[in-house]
């Protein structure tokens, strides 16, 4: 953990993610990185010159039918109080809609849930758990897929809703997280298309060229985000 709290303080120092008084809401999906996350930031809070309140919010996309209790279980044991919404957002994708690409609708919906509670609450920013792999597999899925170079930020306003979108663990690597998260209570993914995804595919991509080039995926990520090269977002 010490590790990973290294690297989010330095994420949140260089894009000052993180201010005084500010109510963050951690998006929580059940998954490795959102739980990483939200116990790197209860962490953080323990010895971060800012002082900042926390609380999780869950989006439960399959409307009461998984099971959260030992989510609920490790929020109450690490002090930060948990909100979860069912919601129809699998049944609209699948069965109303009947998605050939559900992927993009879902995550639409299942963020306008997540920042609108998070609103309710009198939240003032919505922390999400992408690291430094999603940066990259995103960026890659830009490339190849749409033909233009774009990735998400470390920071971003979201005017309608005047939320501040942050994520904190954009420097870490998916492997760190995975070894500090064999302790947590993950959630089994019940997506029906897991593993089959763009996103997955870019995963291969990205897989296929570190084998042929060593090291690729680094220098990739420091084209994205250094200085003196093509930088695809600004500090803020």
């Amino acid at each position: 953990m010490q590790k990973i709290l290294s690297i989010l303080q330095k994420a949140c120092e260089e894009y000052s993610l993180i201010e005084n008084n500010d109510n963050i809401a951690v998006g929580i999906s059940g998954g490795k990185d959102s739980l990483v996350l939200l116990l790197a930031l209860k962490n953080y809070q323990r010895f971060c010159k800012k002082n900042f309140s926390l609380q999780a919010i869950t989006v439960d996309l399959s409307n009461g039918k998984n099971n959260y209790n030992e989510i609920k279980d490790f929020c109450e044991k690490i002090d930060v109080p948990l909100t979860i919404i069912p919601s129809n957002v699998f049944e609209i994708v699948f069965d109303i809609r009947k998605e050939k690409n559900p992927c993009s609708l879902c995550a639409n919906l299942r963020r306008g849930i997540l920042n609108n509670t998070a609103k309710k609450l009198g939240c003032n920013k919505v922390a999400l758990g992408h690291h430094k792999d999603d940066l990259i597999e995103t960026f890659i899925m830009s490339l190849f897929f749409e033909g233009r170079l774009s990735t998400f930020k470390p920071k971003s306003y979201l005017s309608n809703t005047e939320l501040f979108l942050i994520r904190p663990l954009i420097y870490c690597d998916e492997k760190e997280i995975e070894r500090i998260s064999k302790n947590l209570p993950i959630l089994k993914n019940t997506c029906p298309v897991d593993k089959k995804t763009e996103r997955q595919k870019a995963k291969n991509i990205l897989t296929n060229l570190n084998q042929i080039y060593p090291n690729c995926k680094e220098k990739i990520f420091n084209a994205i985000i250094h200085k003196e090269r093509y930088n695809l977002f600004d500090k803020i």
